[in-house]
Formats: C-alpha cells, structure tokens, sequence
C-alpha cells in the first residue's frame, strides 16, 4: 500500500516541477516509509510513496515503460492486484517483458494491454494514474468497491490528483475551503459517490475510469453492483459462498512482508482466520499472528448496552486457540486516546473531524502496534454489509423508515436529531444547512440507483434496497476511516470479504435464503459452521467496541472546557456553547449506552471541528 500523486498541466513545461511531487510525497508519509519516487516529464509530474509488499526490490515508483527511447506511459499505483501473477503470465504471452515481479508493472502493462478496458481485468484494492503522453491524457482507476482512496481537483489548464486531499493541497494549487454542501456532506451521515467535502476536489467514483485531456473531463463506469436471479439451492448456495472465500482468502495472504489478521472474536474475523489458518497450514507456514483491541478494564467491568451484549476479549482468545495463531492482546487506556498528538493525528490522517473519538483513537493505535510486527493484516470489515449482520435489518420499524436505517436509529430516540456528531451545532447554523433535507435528497438518490429484478415485491425488494445502501452509502465511510487511520501508520489493511466477485454473488442471493434460520448473516454462518467454535458461531453481533470507562469521559470533558474558555477559538462561532455545557456538566453521564455514546460523539466533533480549522486553516462560507 502507498500513497500517489501527480500534476498534470497542458500548457506549461512542467520537466523541472519535481519539487511539486517532492511537496505532495512529504504530504504523504505515513503511507510510504520504504521509499519515495518522482517521475517527471513535460507535462507531467507523478510522485510515490511507498510501502512495500510485494517485490521489495524491484517494485520502486513512479514506474514507466519506454519504446524506441520514449516514454509511452508512466504510473503511480496503490494497492493490491491479488490475480496479478495469472496475469502477467496472460500478458507475456501477447508479447509484454516484465523486468519484475510487482502487481504494479502488472497494472501499467495491463493499461498498454487494454487501455481503459483493464481494470476490468484486475482483481484487488487499488488505485491510480497513468500519464499517457502518446495520447496526451491522464487516466485515472480506482477499485471496483472503491477500498482504496483517489481524491483529483481541476486546477488551471490541468489536474492534481493524489491518495488524499492534503496531497492535492500541497501542491500549492489548491486550498482547503469548505461551503454548506461541504457541511452538508460531512454531517449526513453518508458518502456520496465522487464527492468530497472539500470545495473544487472530487473522488474518482468506484468501479469508475476518469480520463482527463486539453478537451476535458469523461469517466465511465467499468463495474456496479448488478441484480440477477439467483438459481442456486441453498446447499449450492453455502458451498459457493465457502468456496469464493477460501479464495479470496488464499489471495489475499499473498507478500514478501509479514501478514496477520485483526481478530475480534467476532464471527466475521473469525472465519477469516479459520480460512487463513487452513492455507497457512497447507503451505507449510509458520503460524499466523493475530491481534484484538481491548481497553483497560473493559472486560472485568463490562456493561451490556442496547447494541453490544458481550465484550470481544474472551472470544478472541478462545478462536485464537482453537485456530493456532500468535495471537496478542492490545491493551489500551484512556490517557493514550486523550494524548493530544493521537487526537491530531487522527485528524489529520483523515484530513477531516469526525465524531468517533475513541473509535477513531484506537484503531490508529492499534494499527501502530500492530505495524511493529506485520505489514499485512486481514479484516473481516464488510461481511455485515455483504451478508445483513447489522441488527438493524431485522427490526421492521428501522427496515421500513423512510431514510438510511443508521440515521433512522437515532430518530427513534429523538425524531429531531440532526445526525451523528451534528447534535451541538449553532442552531442557526442547522436550519441553514438542513441536514435533514439533505439526507432525505441523498436517500432518494440512493435509491434511485437500486438494480431492481422485473417483477420483484414486497420485503425482497426492500431488503435489495437496503443491502445496496449499506454498500454504496455506508461501507465507503468505513473504508475512508479504516484507510487513513491505518496508513497513518502505514499498515495495510485487507478485506476479503469485499471480493467483487464473493459481492456479486452474495448481492443476489433472496433475502429470504440470507436469514433463513431466522438469524443474522445465515449463509456465513452456514458456510463457516465447521471453522468456528461453536460459542463463536453462535454469539450475537457485537459492533466495534468503544470504552466504557468514565475516566475517558471526564478527560473529554475537561477537554471540551479548555475549548469553552478559549473566546477566540475558531469553532466558536459554529457551535452552541450553553448546550454543550449542559451536555459536558456531568462527563459520568457520557460513560456508557447508546445515548451516552451519541453525546460523546457530539461533543467530539466540536473539538475536532476545532483542530481542523485550526491546521488546516479551512476557509468556511456559507
């Protein structure tokens, strides 16, 4: 995994502009400590930070291939090809000569290949530019599910474009500002495909081409999420499903670097690490590390809440045994997620507030643990989404409320709560942006792009609805979080479940074979029933898990008055300070349960909006 970048400009001679790359790669680090690289030619500029997995030696960037003495196309990639040997053996035999073993002279001779058609042939994680000098244009490809991230602002007589948008801003050819649609989306809850909350920068959408020329912009859409009927029993169903994980599995183990899995002790992680296990095994390998997250306390202490009955720590153990990994437990503390150098980095490694807090606290940190004894490690983020996990799928009122379910869970509470994180904004700063409107604009366009079969009715059509919004809506805001804050400390994440093939598959199989014994995520259940034990198989979903201890709280707290006594801190005019001081007047109150949480959250995003405004210098109008 890396990070790219990249200045394209048709009029003027950017040959001696490698300084611009040199800003944008410093820009991006912590994604790439094992190298940097500059490509330069007379209208372009392409910049590479690298992590190295595959192909330590001779995988360096920007790479580009030359004929006859001149460039035909030069690249910058991030990412992860996981069918890239079967096809530089398919590219061989049209006649390509590799000089080596990386995925990533795999993608830019697939490009020479099949030119915009070939990211229909890769299979992984990815993204990036191709500068095509022959034809005078600049390709941008991205992932089919969009894993990986690409950010690309219009500037002048040309493009920028880079992993992140703090790439693009430090080319000195665009600023940090933010309008009311900015606003709107950063509090909605959603992600709108190709938007950013920054004015001027655009995301290549996933499973999208953007080509940029002097004539200008065109993008074209090489894979979506597409409905078909589904022919396969349930047996068949099980077997298909187990047989396209192993895969996607087996794959994804593949480096030249240390690999290991973040174990939850959920289901999800779990059959992950059964299924890597099994093919560790096979090969003759060592066995596996894994890694969980705890809190200090957090299992002794624990308190079931409306969404989290159990804690993680004694499931995960118990896999790490039945599976024989190596398996270590991250403890962490609330002084460490308070520390005001995680808080920053956190922001600044996602260029943007959130309101996750310790959420967002601890999987940087994690990841930085983690990184001191694997490059590598597999995730079992999206199974809820490809296989219905959420508990909110199974409860009709949310199933059936007229907005994204994850929003309507906080209707239930209070019909009018503004959003997560939104909750103690200038009121008059809410009714300017509506957020309601906006996410009810965003919901009918959501649903607008459902595939629906001919014919279909009822609770099928309506769960089709809802599996599609969690995987173009609600799956790109955890892979935003979950990339950044894991490249913050340049540890590469993989997710097989997220397999376009195993999400194709999956996708239409009817609602009514994906619960059918009346549980969450059945067919995973189904098809892991021998992988697991059975106190795993059988344990209800427990989300990501936040701290409960009250010490978090009132460090929060205490926090949050500094900000309060600061008259010329620049969120100030953003936020609604007598409710934030009824929020804060007791932190014991922010501790534990879902209200709890949603507070917390609110409070937050106010220091986050803060920090942001702060290092980015963000310009706001409204």
């Amino acid at each position: 995994m890396c990070g790219i970048a990249g200045w394209i400009d048709f009029e003027r001679d950017l040959s001696r502009e490698g300084a611009v790359a040199e800003a944008m790669n410093e820009a991006l680090a912590c994604r790439g400590p094992d190298g940097r690289g500059v490509w330069v030619d007379r209208h372009a500029v392409l910049g590479h930070t690298r992590n190295a997995v595959i192909d330590i030696p001779g995988g360096g960037q920007p790479m580009a291939v030359e004929s006859d003495g001149r460039t035909v196309a030069a690249i910058s990639y991030s990412g992860e090809i996981y069918n890239y040997r079967e096809l530089k053996k398919e590219l061989e035999s049209y006649g390509h000569r590799f000089r080596s073993n990386c995925d990533t002279e795999v993608a830019l001779r697939a490009y020479l290949q099949w030119g915009l058609a070939s990211a229909e042939h890769l299979v992984g994680m990815f993204a990036f530019g191709v500068w095509d000098p022959r034809e005078q244009r600049l390709v941008l490809i991205r992932d089919h599910m969009g894993i990986k991230p690409l950010h690309f602002a219009r500037v002048a007589e040309g493009v920028v474009f880079g992993s992140e948008p703090k790439a693009l801003f430090a080319s000195g050819r665009i600023s940090p500002a933010v309008n009311a649609d900015g606003l709107r989306e950063l509090f909605c809850q959603s992600k709108t495909p190709g938007v950013s909350v920054f004015t001027g920068v655009q995301e290549v959408k996933p499973g999208h081409v953007v080509v940029i020329t002097r004539g200008g912009l065109t993008e074209h859409c090489y894979w979506r999420i597409e409905s078909r009927p589904h022919t396969d029993d349930l047996a068949t169903t099980v077997s298909t499903i187990r047989e396209l994980l192993t895969e996607s599995v087996a794959s994804q183990l593949v480096a030249d670097v240390p690999v290991g899995i973040l174990l939850s002790g959920g289901l999800d992680s779990s059959v992950i690490t059964a299924l890597a296990e099994r093919d560790r095994r096979r090969r003759g390998a060592d066995p596996l590390p894994t890694f969980s997250l705890d809190f200090a306390g957090y299992t002794e202490n624990f308190q079931p809440d409306e969404v989290r009955d159990t804690p993680d720590g004694p499931y995960a153990w118990e896999m790490a045994r039945h599976a024989g990994t190596e398996h270590r437990e991250i403890l962490l503390d609330p002084g460490t997620m308070m520390d005001p150098e995680v808080r920053r980095t956190t922001m600044r490694c996602q260029d943007l507030p959130t309101p996750m807090g310790d959420g967002d606290a601890s999987i940087y940190l994690v990841s930085r643990e983690v990184r001191k004894r694997a490059t590598v490690v597999l995730s079992g983020e999206t199974a809820d989404e490809v296989f219905g996990g959420f508990n909110w799928v199974h409860s009709p009122q949310l199933v059936y409320a007229e907005t994204f379910p994850w929003v309507a869970i906080g209707q239930l509470v209070d019909p009018t709560w503004p959003g997560l994180g939104a909750g103690l904004l200038d009121k008059g700063l809410l009714a300017k942006l509506d957020i309601a409107g906006a996410t009810a604009d965003r919901y009918r366009d959501a649903l607008a792009e459902v595939p629906h079969l001919p014919g279909e009715q009822g609770h099928e059509r309506r769960m089709r609805e809802l599996l599609h919004l969690h995987l173009t809506r609600w799956l790109p805001v955890l892979f935003d979080r979950t990339d950044r804050l894991a490249m913050a400390a340049a540890l590469e994440i993989r997710v097989p479940f997220c397999d376009h093939r195993l999400i194709d598959y999956v996708f239409n199989t009817p609602w009514a074979m994906k619960s059918f014994d009346g549980r969450e995520k059945s067919l995973l259940r189904a098809a892991a029933g021998d992988l697991v034990p059975r106190s795993v198989l059988e344990r209800r979903k427990s989300p990501y898990p936040v701290t409960q201890d009250p010490r978090y709280a009132r460090l929060l707290c205490a926090e949050f008055d500094r900000l309060l006594a600061d008259r010329d801190a620049p969120v100030a005019p953003l936020f609604d300070a007598a409710a934030a001081r009824q929020v804060t007047a007791d932190p014991d109150e922010l501790a534990t349960g879902m209200g709890a949480w949603v507070q917390r959250g609110n409070v937050e995003m106010i220091l986050q909006l803060d920090a942001w405004l702060r290092d980015y210098d963000v310009r706001v109008s409204l």
